[in-house]
């Protein structure tokens, strides 16, 4: 069997399957909130940071592992474990001293990790995705390379706050003794793989792009970028490298503790949105993934390191080799529920209202879908912006709004995706509004391609046991037939009486989006 691991914001979760019987046979969690109160992070993060600053402790990541080993060796017979891949949350850093990579391989059974490793930390807690605290930081490397567009062509994105460059500059700036004690930087992925594996390990290709560090094209640290982010760094770093790749057998720790046979072995651990790709289904080009929640998500594979020229979506390292592509837009369950407030209205009236969409209506309506600001486009909207016909423009036609808020969201997905240069072929849609039919039929329509609902839940501890079965040598497309199917009746076809109709949409919105930017 092969476990996958995934370290998100608020848990720890593992995900075990057979691929002899294309099952997952056992799922666990620990919640931090719930399970390790003592750390007073209710939504595993430190509350109440100053300045934009989100952190969480280290430490309760390390509790989580050995709580949650201890409740699946209970739970299954570890012993039957091949090989374990993991994921963790995007950008979060963890700063070590020069005696981890020693603390790591001496591990042993009496004591618990965090008794072990705690004395390592050169820095307490870790900024995480969430923290906006690093503007000057982002400045400051924009200017040192020359413009944003610099960064984004070698790294893949513009300089982000929540990066995990930024944020090491920050700790730099900040605090210059702590740093120079520094001895290794890991990203959340790396830190929990380097435990599991009782030595220090690369970051993935996958994760590393998340840094503003990673030179895309080179795969390989860029020199300018180590340069303008802090002094001595590239000595903190170890290669990165694919997230397929083997680091050796499991940590004795592990062996003698929760009973894991000593032949286990352990790949690199990546990111939380590579190893959802994987978890997907959705690593070769042309297969789309569309996450609808609080904001959505737009995620693909790549065959090359393509970037936004306009900044908007970051490109990261693709598990099963290649690249991806992340796009989020913020107006997404937000704004869908905004339009519902406003207008009185329950789900089932954007299902019906969508469905009536015809070749007279579709597009004729246009609607800049955001309620407030957004980040793909980058604006500071303050509403929706309408252009149509006057009963539309006037507000009063529930039906006409929703449908042109939908297509908004839809258009504007499908504009600022062309720079990929990837024809969709397939879309694998998920989140809660991907139940509602009229949705799912509208996103078919406007990007003319099928569209197949697939319900995964924990798809990024899901992709890591994909990738740790694909490190032992199974082949990832057939593991992903297997465990990664869409429900029966959950494909929709697209109207092809409708592709012209969306595209002159297409070309209408770009224009209404223009003037009013």
């Amino acid at each position: 069997m092969f476990l996958g691991l995934d370290s998100s914001t608020q848990s720890l979760t593992a995900v075990l399957i057979d691929p002899d019987s294309g099952k997952i046979t056992c799922q666990l969690s620990v919640n931090f909130g719930a399970d390790l109160p003592h750390y007073q992070s209710p939504s595993g993060f430190i509350p109440g940071g100053p300045d934009g600053e989100v952190h969480a402790n280290p430490l309760m990541w390390l509790e989580a592992l050995d709580l949650l080993f201890a409740r699946l060796a209970v739970a299954t017979d570890l012993s039957k474990v091949k090989c374990i891949a993991g994921s963790g949350q995007q950008h979060g850093s963890v700063y070590l001293d020069g005696t981890f990579d020693e603390r790591v391989a001496g591990l042993v059974i009496s004591n618990n990790l965090v008794a072990q490793l705690s004395p390592a930390l050169t820095r307490k807690t870790a900024p995480i995705w969430m923290d906006t605290s690093t503007g000057a930081e982002c400045a400051e490397i924009t200017a040192a390379l020359g413009g944003s567009a610099e960064v984004c062509r070698r790294s893949g994105s513009n300089a982000i706050e929540r990066f995990s460059g930024p944020q090491i500059r920050r700790f730099y700036k900040s605090d210059p003794d702590a740093y120079q004690r520094t001895g290794r930087i890991h990203l959340v992925s790396s830190f929990l793989a380097s435990v599991m594996a009782g030595k220090s390990v690369p970051i993935d290709f996958g994760d590393g792009a998340g840094m503003n560090l990673l030179n895309l094209a080179k795969l390989g640290w860029d020199t300018d970028l180590l340069a303008a982010t802090a002094p001595d760094l590239a000595g903190k770093l170890l290669p990165p490298a694919l997230a397929t790749t083997i680091q050796g057998n499991v940590s004795p720790y592990f062996v003698g503790k929760y009973g894991i046979a000593e032949s286990c072995r352990v790949a690199l651990f990546t990111g939380d949105n590579p190893a959802s790709l994987v978890g997907m289904g959705a690593t070769t080009p042309g297969n789309v993934v569309i996450s609808l929640g609080t904001s959505d998500t737009f995620f693909a594979a790549m065959p090359g390191p393509k970037t936004d020229p306009n900044g908007f979506g970051h490109v990261f390292g693709n598990p099963a080799g290649g690249f991806m592509s992340l796009i989020c837009f913020r107006n997404g369950s937000l704004a869908r529920e905004a339009l519902r407030d406003k207008l009185g209205l329950d789900w089932s009236a954007f299902d019906r209202d969508a469905l009536t969409t015809t070749l007279e209506s579709a597009g004729q309506n246009l609607m800049l879908p955001f309620f407030g600001p957004e980040i793909t486009p980058r604006h500071d909207f303050t509403g929706p912006v309408l252009k149509g016909s006057a009963e539309f423009e006037s507000g009063t036609n529930a039906a006409l709004q929703v449908r042109a808020l939908l297509e908004g969201q839809f258009l504007n997905m499908r504009l600022h995706s062309q720079w990929m240069g990837v024809k969709t072929e397939k879309i694998r849609l998920t989140g809660g509004a991907s139940k509602n039919d009229g949705i799912a039929q509208l996103v078919a329509d406007i990007f003319q391609c099928p569209v197949e609902r697939i319900d995964v839940s924990n798809s990024a501890a899901l992709g890591a046991a994909l990738i740790a079965a694909a490190a032992d040598g199974h082949d990832l497309p057939a593991l992903q037939d297997a465990f990664c199917v869409a429900a029966p009746g959950a494909t929709l076809q697209p109207n092809p009486s409708l592709a012209v109709p969306y595209e002159k949409a297409l070309v209408d919105f770009k224009a209404l989006l223009d003037a009013n930017r």
